[in-house]
């Protein structure tokens, strides 16, 4: 069981984080800034 302040994401959310992260040129730290999450939940 999760803890009540993990955050869930769609396996979809999840696909295109990484497919910005892989076509954008930016960093992991860059994107995941900019959809509001942790770099390591994204880097998860």
């Amino acid at each position: 069981m999760g803890s009540k302040y993990t955050n869930r994401y769609s396996d979809e959310y999840k696909r295109d984080a990484i497919e910005l992260v892989r076509s954008s040129g930016r960093t992991l730290t860059e994107v995941a800034r900019e959809l509001g999450i942790s770099s390591e939940s994204l880097r998860g």
